[in-house]
Parts: C-alpha cells; sequence; structure tokens
C-alpha cells in the first residue's frame, strides 16, 4: 500500500493549483519515508535543493513530511517570515497534525496546504501576469534518480 492514492495525490495537488490562483506565492510538497535528523532542517535542505529560494518574491513554502518517522515541517522563504504573524507556522502545524494523528496523511497535506495558501494571499496577492514558477507535483524524494 502506498502513502497516497493516485487519487488522494490528484486532490492535493488540485489543492495546490487551487491555492495559487489566490497569491503570487509558491507551494511545495516533499515526502520521503525517514528523516535524517530534524525535520525542519532537512526541510530546509531541500528547500534549497528544490531552488525554492529562488521565486521572484521569496514566497515559496515547503511542507516536509517524514512518513515513517512521523516528522513534518513547514518552512517558507524570507519574504513571508516578515509578513506572516509569528504564530502563523505552529498554528498550521497543529491542524495538521491533528489530521496525521487519525492517520488522515491526505487531510494534513490539505489542510497545511489551505492555510499557506490563504496566508500567501494577503500578504502576496495574485498579481496579473502571474506565472507558475514551481510545479505544483507531489515530491516523492525516495524516488528520486538522483538523490538531493
Amino acid at each position: 500500500m502506498s502513502l497516497l492514492t493516485e487519487k488522494e495525490q490528484d486532490l492535493i495537488t488540485t489543492t495546490i493549483g487551487e491555492a495559487e490562483k489566490l497569491t503570487s506565492g509558491e507551494i511545495r510538497i516533499a515526502v520521503e519515508k525517514h528523516c535524517k535528523g530534524e525535520a525542519f532542517d532537512r526541510a530546509t535542505e531541500y528547500f534549497s535543493k528544490l531552488g525554492m529560494d529562488k521565486t521572484s518574491l521569496r514566497n515559496g513554502v515547503l511542507i516536509y513530511l517524514a512518513y515513517e518517522d512521523h516528522k513534518f515541517a513547514i518552512i517558507g522563504d524570507k519574504g513571508i517570515y516578515k509578513c506572516v504573524p509569528p504564530d502563523f507556522w505552529e498554528t498550521t502545524q497543529i491542524a495538521m497534525q491533528a489530521h496525521f494523528s487519525s492517520g488522515n496523511i491526505a487531510g494534513g497535506l490539505i489542510a497545511g496546504i489551505t492555510l499557506a495558501g490563504e496566508k500567501l494571499a494577503i500578504s502576496f496577492p495574485y498579481q496579473s501576469g502571474d506565472i507558475n514558477e514551481l510545479p505544483n507535483d507531489i515530491i516523492f524524494m525516495d524516488q528520486q534518480k538522483h538523490k538531493l
């Protein structure tokens, strides 16, 4: 059995697309079985390696999940930290954890995407001519041909 069904994966990528219609921000999901060290540190490593620090407004958000180790983190680029309230990351993690604790991985990821999109829309509203700078697909790090 895989972590997410094809239908759940489609729903997650659709949710990312819908959230990004309201903002110039970029949201990505990175998933792997195991986390070496702290989830925040691993998310920070992937954030850079996935080029998320290269968006024009520095407004990318990465949700990282190590499902076998029950670890996750949500991080944003420099532009976001200047705009969101100090408790944003913690409240988003609490909302996600509520779903994860009941075994609803897709629901937790969708909750994180939705909350991040709402906050991004306030500080980084969609601009005419905005382009999608990063793909919306889920990155399964364990399945990458070239390990990051």
